[in-house]
């Protein structure tokens, strides 16, 4: 997983609500257990309207996405955040978002941010035409019309998207805790080793 300081570019102004994962990614995908290729899926409904936002040479490329309430309802399916980072989406901007959807976004990386409906409005109206900046450091969203949004993050996943920390990651920093737990544990109690292969 990157780290993540910083997601500044063009942000879709998509604004929806309720958009559930069966939007995100239609169920037709989820026969793949890869999470590449996902991009060409996201959306597929609304990207079969020509003039949809999302294929709009505008926002090609962008990293942002502002959306409404609710984001990421309905299924659990980690594919949902599988297509939308293969689609270069790396932040998503909402009033709120689906419990589920918001910690597999974490786990994958991607950087929710929740912010006020009015502050909301306010970045889709910037987003139409110049970019945003998110601060993860900072926690502020910013524009370069001296918009400044606070917003709340978890102090653990800061730390985690800050560092680029996935669980494997996570566990890795204890490594050398682990190493050591394990020695004295074989020193002190060496019949829990037997038949694992590191007692002699």
């Amino acid at each position: 997983m990157d780290a993540v300081s910083t997601v500044q570019g063009r942000a879709i102004p998509f604004g929806a609500k309720n958009v559930d994962t069966d939007v995100i990614i239609p169920a037709a995908w989820l026969k793949t257990i890869s999470r590449e290729g996902l991009g060409k899926g996201a959306f597929e409904t609304i990207r079969s309207n020509p003039d949809n936002i999302f294929d709009s040479a505008e926002f090609s490329g962008a990293p942002i996405l502002i959306a409404g309430d609710n984001f990421g309802c309905g299924s659990s399916r980690e594919h949902a955040a599988w297509a939308l980072l293969d689609l270069g989406i790396k932040a998503v901007i909402a009033p709120s978002f689906s419990d589920i959807f918001a910690g597999n976004a974490f786990k994958n990386g991607i950087v929710t941010v929740e912010l006020p409906q009015e502050q909301i409005d306010r970045l889709m109206e910037v987003a139409a035409t110049d970019p945003v900046t998110i601060d993860l450091e900072n926690q502020t969203v910013t524009t370069p019309f001296q918009d400044r949004f606070t917003f709340e993050m978890d102090p653990f996943r800061k730390r985690c998207l800050s560092e680029g920390l996935d669980e494997v990651g996570l566990t890795l920093t204890r490594d050398q805790s682990i190493t050591e737990y394990e020695k004295r544990q074989a020193d002190t109690l060496p019949w829990l080793a037997q038949g694992t292969g590191k007692a002699a």
